[in-house]
């Protein structure tokens, strides 16, 4: 088949039904083209992207220096692995490492690539430097977390449909309640053989789940009383879609921002992805200090394609694109005004039952159960009428725009989303 010959959205769905392994539910739509806020199906309607493939594209689909990054690089050198030296790895290392304010950065391809990574250097560095007995190193992780779908991370997920019929499961993890800093504690202190305690700022996928303002601010103080790790993953909120650079951090180098009054909070391990790259190609990080990246050895840990140039080259021009058009400012700005339309909509709703959130990453839950199918039809509704989003547990819609979204298109994807709930309150 010729790239450019037209295939009908029922023809590649089928195609996809037929050659495909059904790991994923999509919803009905075939999208073929993108730029900006919005995307094109293959008949050529046009719809507001309010999922960002999961905030991977934070700057917006086929963002033009990042494209012309991919293309010059792709055209020069695209992958040597490790084996050798390459004049774009070190380049990309020291810019990262200084735009967060790290020592030192292991270059991985995905978001789940980067846990497992944020995983072993943990347990490498509690036993080489907090001194815990050989295989006896415990990682504390929250309910209802999201880190992936690798064989060690499900072992720690309480979703049952990523978890069932793959195990056995991986030892080794402590499950606490999100948000609840008295049972952190308590943990702690039943156990001497804790290495890092791993957590999302935002619990994106169980719902966009906020925790209280001093989380994680009390958290990192009682990993550092107990000498433990803190282990931030923000594969989805960092990259400015909660309206900072990073979600966990308030001490952060967005320009022009004042970041007093949040919670100042510097991670020990960090974990990068999705929009590290502007959803160009698969980047993933880990960044930490010298003292507990230097237990990574030789043979250690690797990827052929970790390091490359074509994928140093995109993270630089990504992160480079954050920085120089303040997408963390326009992030935090937006969000406060969708999360006013919405709170005033939800007042006189019977559909809704609340908003939440932070900057651009926002999620509504639905007046239903998880098992209904309301959401999945608000969806669908939306769909028609203009505006990509999908379900998450059933009865929350997740809403996450790029973060070059304007005033305007905002104010007019609000009105999609709140004529649309309209077509479904009682």
């Amino acid at each position: 088949m010729a790239v450019l010959e037209h295939i009908s959205s029922q023809e590649a769905m089928a195609l996809e039904n037929k050659y495909g392994a059904q790991n994923y539910h999509p919803l009905p739509v075939v999208l073929s083209r993108g730029e900006g806020v919005f995307v094109w199906d293959v008949e050529g309607k046009k719809y507001y992207d309010f999922l960002s493939a999961y905030s991977s594209v934070n700057q917006g689909h086929c963002h033009p220096k990042i494209v012309s990054a991919l293309n010059e690089q792709a055209g020069t050198l695209a992958l040597t692995s490790r084996a050798f030296y390459n004049d774009m790895l070190g380049r990309y290392e020291k810019f990262a490492t200084q735009y967060f304010g790290y020592d030192k950065l292991l270059p991985i391809n995905t978001g789940a690539e980067a846990v497992e990574t944020a995983i072993k250097l943990c347990r490498k560095w509690a036993y080489e430097v907090k001194g815990i007995d050989l295989n006896k190193a415990k990682i504390v992780v929250c309910k209802n977390n999201f880190h992936g779908r690798t064989t060690t991370i499900i072992s720690f997920s309480n979703d049952p449909v990523a978890r069932k019929n793959f195990g056995p499961y991986t030892e080794g993890f402590i499950k606490v309640e999100y948000d609840n800093l008295k049972e952190l504690e308590e943990t702690f202190m039943a156990h001497d053989d804790i290495a890092g305690f791993l957590v999302e700022p935002i619990q994106g996928e169980a719902g966009v789940y906020v925790p209280s303002e001093d989380y994680l601010i009390k958290a990192k103080a009682l990993c550092e009383q107990y000498n433990v790790l803190f282990i931030a993953d923000e594969v989805q909120t960092g990259i400015a879609r909660t309206g900072r650079l990073l979600a966990s951090c308030g001490n952060c180098s967005c320009p022009k921002r004042d970041c007093s009054g949040t919670p100042d909070v510097k991670p020990d391990i960090l974990v990068l992805g999705k929009a590290l790259s502007g959803g160009m190609y698969p980047v993933s990080a880990v960044l930490s200090t010298n003292e507990i990246m230097n237990v990574i050895q030789p043979g250690n840990h690797g990827s052929t394609f970790g390091g490359n140039p074509l994928a140093a080259a995109v993270a630089i021009s990504a992160l480079e694109v954050v920085r120089d058009e303040e997408l963390a400012l326009n992030a935090e700005r937006l969000g406060k005004l969708f999360r006013k339309h919405m709170n005033a909509y939800i007042e006189e709703s019977k559909i809704v039952r609340l908003v939440r959130g932070k900057g651009l990453l926002n999620a509504i839950v639905i007046n239903d159960d998880e098992e209904s199918d309301t959401a999945w039809n608000i969806c669908l509704r939306l769909r028609d009428n203009g505006l990509l989003a999908k379900p998450t547990h059933g009865n929350i819609i997740r809403f996450a725009p790029p973060l070059v979204m304007t005033d305007h298109e905002l104010e007019e994807c609000v009105s999609i989303i709140t004529s649309t709930l309209k077509e479904f309150e009682a």
